[in-house]
Protein backbone atom coordinates (compact mmCIF):
# COMPACT_ATOMS: atom_id res chain seq x y z
CA UNK A 1 0.00 0.00 0.00
CA UNK A 2 0.84 3.35 -0.90
CA UNK A 3 2.44 5.87 1.97
CA UNK A 4 3.26 8.29 0.76
CA UNK A 5 1.97 9.59 -2.58
CA UNK A 6 4.27 12.41 -3.42
CA UNK A 7 7.55 10.20 -3.71
CA UNK A 8 5.79 6.76 -4.37
CA UNK A 9 6.98 5.15 -1.48
CA UNK A 10 5.13 2.09 -0.16
CA UNK A 11 5.00 0.31 3.35
CA UNK A 12 7.26 -2.80 1.90
CA UNK A 13 9.87 -0.28 0.62
CA UNK A 14 10.00 1.40 4.43
CA UNK A 15 9.84 -2.05 5.65
CA UNK A 16 12.69 -3.03 3.38
CA UNK A 17 14.31 0.06 4.49
CA UNK A 18 14.29 -0.68 8.50
CA UNK A 19 15.49 -4.00 8.01
CA UNK A 20 18.35 -2.54 6.14
CA UNK A 21 19.52 -0.36 9.46
CA UNK A 22 17.23 3.07 8.65
CA UNK A 23 15.13 2.40 12.20
CA UNK A 24 14.12 6.01 12.59
CA UNK A 25 12.15 8.26 10.75
CA UNK A 26 14.36 10.84 10.00
CA UNK A 27 16.96 7.80 8.34
CA UNK A 28 13.87 6.78 6.33
CA UNK A 29 12.95 10.42 5.13
CA UNK A 30 16.90 10.66 4.01
CA UNK A 31 16.66 7.15 2.67
CA UNK A 32 13.13 6.97 1.05
CA UNK A 33 11.95 10.70 0.99
CA UNK A 34 8.61 9.59 2.19
CA UNK A 35 7.30 12.38 4.67
CA UNK A 36 9.61 15.67 3.08
CA UNK A 37 6.75 17.05 1.13
CA UNK A 38 3.54 17.58 2.34
CA UNK A 39 3.84 15.59 5.68
CA UNK A 40 0.28 14.16 5.29
CA UNK A 41 1.72 10.50 5.70
CA UNK A 42 4.36 11.37 8.73
CA UNK A 43 2.26 9.46 11.54
CA UNK A 44 1.69 6.00 8.96
CA UNK A 45 5.18 5.96 8.10
CA UNK A 46 6.06 6.21 11.84
CA UNK A 47 3.61 3.37 12.15
CA UNK A 48 4.86 0.76 9.76
CA UNK A 49 8.48 1.83 11.40
CA UNK A 50 7.31 0.70 14.59
CA UNK A 51 5.68 -2.45 13.87
CA UNK A 52 8.37 -3.28 11.62
CA UNK A 53 10.99 -3.23 14.64
CA UNK A 54 8.51 -4.23 17.04
CA UNK A 55 5.92 -7.07 15.06
CA UNK A 56 5.26 -8.89 18.47
CA UNK A 57 4.07 -5.95 20.55
CA UNK A 58 2.63 -3.86 17.57
CA UNK A 59 -1.03 -2.88 18.67
CA UNK A 60 -3.10 -2.81 15.36
CA UNK A 61 -6.05 -0.80 16.67
CA UNK A 62 -3.76 2.13 16.51
CA UNK A 63 -4.15 1.75 12.68
CA UNK A 64 -8.05 1.68 12.81
CA UNK A 65 -8.52 5.51 12.97
CA UNK A 66 -6.09 5.85 9.73
CA UNK A 67 -8.69 3.40 7.89
CA UNK A 68 -11.97 5.59 9.32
Amino acid sequence: MYVCICHSVTDKAIRKAVKQGHETLEAIQQELKVATCCGRCKHHAREVIEETLNPETFDFNLMQGAFA
